[in-house]
């Protein structure tokens, strides 16, 4: 099966294409270039180095969120595209369960953060079960000291393995908490690999969704929402 994995949840997008569980090919970098054309350009660059047409794609794995409100909007925008086109059927995946999924320890529960700016943090907590993992709580945004707060709680003495690709947003605060001994295991920023695999878990256990249920997860609302006063 080849799967074409898309993550434009934050500055380091990332594309990747799969056969089966076999990363074929991964585009990933931090510019300023807008999500809509470096998208495009990796689909390209990725395509022509494999000698594969979208056509050929089984699947679709993508971000749906929590992250930056323009990109997760280009990526989800174009698999919708691609698999209305090409009547595919689409994986998608909470960008902390990618982080959660880059753990090294099979025994804990998973605490993956993002950063969200603004003084807040993503924030996930995932339990491993079989191949895969259980989101145990919902994600959520807040500030990382609101965040260990709901992690201690749901943990219930539980060991926690915290991950992120910026422990920095969370060190601070984890060392003011019950957790300040804990370590931060430094995730890889690139996701689309690993929502990619994730995409693949899904499809094995017949959880898709096609173009017109597509939708995302932004978790946070966005600020036409925040600054709206509706009528005066």
């Amino acid at each position: 099966m080849l799967v074409l994995s898309v993550d434009t949840s934050s500055k380091s997008g990332s594309v990747a294409l799969l056969r089966g569980s076999t990363l074929l090919a991964c585009l990933s970098d931090t510019s300023d270039e807008p999500y809509s054309s470096r998208l495009f350009r990796y689909l390209e660059a990725i395509l022509h180095e494999q000698a594969v047409r979208l056509a050929q794609i089984d699947l679709y794995a993508v971000s749906s969120g929590p992250g930056t409100f323009t990109g997760l909007r280009v990526g989800l925008t174009a698999v919708k595209g691609w698999a209305e086109v090409f009547r595919k059927p689409i994986a998608p995946v909470s960008s902390l369960e990618a982080v959660a999924a880059q753990s090294t320890s099979r025994h804990a529960l998973l605490a993956p953060v993002l950063d969200a700016h603004r003084g807040q943090i993503f924030g996930g907590l995932y339990e491993p079960c079989g191949d895969g993992l259980r989101r145990c709580t919902d994600d959520v945004v807040m500030t990382a000291t609101e965040y260990l707060q709901l992690v201690y709680s749901e943990a219930a003495g539980a060991l926690v393995a915290f991950l992120s690709p910026h422990p920095l947003v969370l060190r601070p605060a984890l060392d003011a908490s019950p957790f300040r001994t804990s370590p931060i295991q430094e995730a890889s920023p690139v996701l689309a690999p690993l929502i990619g695999s994730i995409g693949l878990e899904l499809a094995q256990r017949g959880k898709l969704v096609d173009s017109l249920t597509l939708d995302a997860h932004y978790v946070r609302r966005s600020d036409a929402e925040l600054l709206w006063k509706g009528p005066a």
